[in-house]
């Protein structure tokens, strides 16, 4: 199967198109390598950003726009960054990455993962060697979405179920796994918070904020209560006591 016939089969290639994939070719290419090699999972999703946006494209010069559409709006902007996200949360950095957990896990990754490209490649060639490439005049007879929606809910409804059914238990057991059961006797009702709140030893109200009725606005500077007193609980404690002279913990418009 040469390319002339594959041209020929999809109704000829333009010069745009041909231009659009020279260039976008190299960058998915790039994005993909990026992706693998890069050292902070951050950056690894940004360049798989990349090749996604790429291949959206590429879905869209085959003439297949509903695809080419749910590659960039659902995957690239929903699901991508919902990863980015994810990675930016939970603050994962670059010695992160370096760590095994698993002792050769790196090999054995790089071997299986080739093995699998010559399984998949090995597959396609075995199936379409001496296959002759039609277009998708027929296919998009009717429009793209409407032939995509006839394949999936008639030929291949019970694939599409399936994937459904997988896609959702995976959903519920990333849930279940997440969620953090808490012991009966460590769940507290609204009297024993409140009878917690009122203990002797602790202080129900609202802590003064720091230069609170004081000659000071430094954090480090204890605040004085109604009655004159110094207020403890207005610092830090990882912050010093600032000390004070007479003169500074004077109240102001008051003599000593």
């Amino acid at each position: 199967m040469t390319t002339q016939t594959v041209l020929a089969a999809a109704g000829g290639v333009s010069g745009g198109e041909q231009v659009t994939f020279y260039i976008l070719a190299p960058l998915a290419l790039i994005g993909a390598i990026g992706m693998v090699a890069a050292r902070s999972a951050v950056h690894s999703a940004l360049w798989l950003v990349l090749t996604m946006l790429c291949l959206g494209v590429f879905y869209l010069l085959q003439s297949g726009p509903f695809l080419g559409m749910a590659q960039i709006i659902v995957y690239t902007g929903a699901i991508m960054m919902l990863f980015l996200f994810v990675l930016m949360l939970v603050g994962r950095d670059a010695s992160d990455s370096l760590i095994e957990t698993l002792r050769g896990q790196r090999i054995a990754a790089v071997v299986l993962g080739l093995g699998f490209a010559g399984l998949v490649g090995g597959g396609l060639w075995r199936a379409l060697a001496g296959t002759t490439a039609v277009g998708l005049e027929q296919a998009n007879a009717e429009g793209n979405v409407q032939g995509i929606a006839r394949l999936l809910f008639t030929k291949y409804v019970f694939a599409f179920e399936l994937a459904s059914a997988l896609l959702v238990t995976a959903a519920v057991g990333a849930m279940v796994l997440a969620h953090i059961e808490r012991r009966k006797e460590d769940k507290l009702d609204q009297p024993k918070t409140m009878r917690a709140r009122f203990a002797p030893g602790n202080y129900p109200g609202p802590k003064p904020g720091p230069g609170v009725y004081a000659t000071s606005s430094s954090v480090a500077t204890q605040a004085r209560l109604s009655d004159g007193r110094l207020s403890e609980r207005s610092t830090p404690d990882i912050l010093p006591v600032r000390e004070l002279t007479d003169r500074e913990t004077t109240l102001k418009g008051t003599d000593q």
